[in-house]
């Protein structure tokens, strides 16, 4: 079925070109860190973690919010979300590939990668969480080519899936949060030590995936002749909307017990990221528009007359994308080392080379995801 994502019309491979374009200056970046090493980027002795693994974290939470889709399809027999079900699958498989990609170029060496599989330690948490990762890509997979092939024969969907798709939908819960346990688990860092980060961390998950699924059906809806209906497209901001009052209702109950108990070592986080921090403010301005950002989409959202509307549906859905991309895709990784246990506060930027590394592994991911719905969509004859 593949080879009906190699035809197209000049839009299609104009976007494919410019894909390819990126990858290939990621590429040449990737390279020249492997010979010189980490030190093209902003990456320091204290600060080890920065753009790559933020994005990491920000992409494991798109990856596990396809469940939002396939949880009331499958489980709850919620038809409206026929036709979407199998874009949030595709979209979950391109997502973990780029987790597995940001976790390799942070490596520097990327063999090294290889001594998870080849000397594993259950007690650690990463091991776990290249199982879960790896175990939920080809969930996803199966699934979804086995529901694509069903389609394309006109056949019903083999029986033996349907238990695969039972276990897929506690599997996506697990990915984000064995990743909040990574942080969780570091008793030197007080901004991560909190019982409260995975939920935090689904709660955003499943405001920014759908979000984003809910953009990726509106510009189909306008180059193709696929159409989620509009019925779906409530449903999904109205998942969004509870979401994302979750999430900033967690951070406020983050920023309340760090102020109000007056600890030191809590509020100097939120102080850092805020308002700034022994003349550091770098994430200042960045924190500020997310938070911003996450008032003016849920303005937006908490109105369904306002949010009926394909344009201000649109505007609300970036705004939520962006802002959560701000909280965990910037904020949340540096934080948790500024400042460090004696004190000290570290300048971190991320460096060009290391930003356009990480545009290649967007490109990588979106090559995929493009391929994967042009096949889907071609399938189904909806391909403009």
């Amino acid at each position: 079925m593949i080879e009906r994502a190699l035809t197209g019309d000049r839009r299609y491979w104009g976007w494919i070109i410019a894909l390819l374009g990126v990858i290939t200056v990621g590429s040449l970046f990737y390279l020249r860190q492997l010979t010189v090493g980490l030190t093209i980027t902003g990456l320091s002795r204290d600060v080890t973690w920065g753009f790559y693994i933020a994005q990491f974290t920000f992409m494991v939470g798109v990856a596990a919010s396809a469940v939002m889709v396939v949880l009331p399809y499958y489980l709850h027999d919620f038809k409206v979300f026929g036709r979407i079900a199998i874009l949030g699958e595709f979209l979950a498989i391109g997502s973990v590939v780029m987790c597995v990609l940001f976790i390799t170029v942070d490596l520097g060496q990327p063999t090294r990668l290889f001594n998870m599989f080849l000397h594993p330690s259950p007690r650690s948490i990463l091991f776990w969480d290249t199982v879960v990762l790896s175990g939920y890509l080809l969930l996803n997979a199966l699934i979804a080519h086995q529901t694509l092939k069903a389609e394309d024969q006109g056949t019903a969907v083999p029986g033996w899936v349907k238990p695969i798709i039972y276990l897929s939908i506690p599997w996506a819960i697990s990915i984000h949060t064995v990743t909040a346990f990574i942080y969780q688990g570091l008793a030197a860092r007080p901004y991560w030590m909190t019982a409260i980060l995975a939920p935090r961390f689904l709660a955003s998950a499943f405001a920014s995936g759908p979000a984003l699924l809910i953009l990726i059906c509106l510009v189909l809806r306008r180059t193709t002749r696929f159409d989620a209906g509009e019925k779906a497209i409530q449903k999904l901001a109205t998942i969004v909307t509870y979401a994302m009052l979750a999430n900033l209702f967690f951070v406020l109950m983050e920023v309340f017990t760090a102020v109000y108990s007056g600890i030191p070592e809590h509020v100097a986080h939120f102080q850092y990221l805020f308002l700034g921090l022994d003349g550091h403010g770098e994430l200042v301005p960045w924190m500020w528009a997310g938070l911003a950002l996450a008032i003016a989409a849920l303005a937006i959202l908490l109105r369904p007359s306002v949010r009926s509307q394909t344009t201000w549906l649109a505007v609300a859905c970036v705004a939520v994308v962006i802002s959560v991309w701000i909280e965990k895709g910037l904020g949340m990784i540096v934080a948790g080392f500024n400042p460090s246990p004696l004190g000290h506060v570290t300048r971190y930027v991320p460096s060009a080379p290391e930003v356009l590394i990480g545009l290649g592994v967007y490109g990588i991911g979106a090559l995929i995801v493009t391929l994967l719905y042009k096949t889907a969509l071609s399938v189904r004859g909806e391909v403009a």
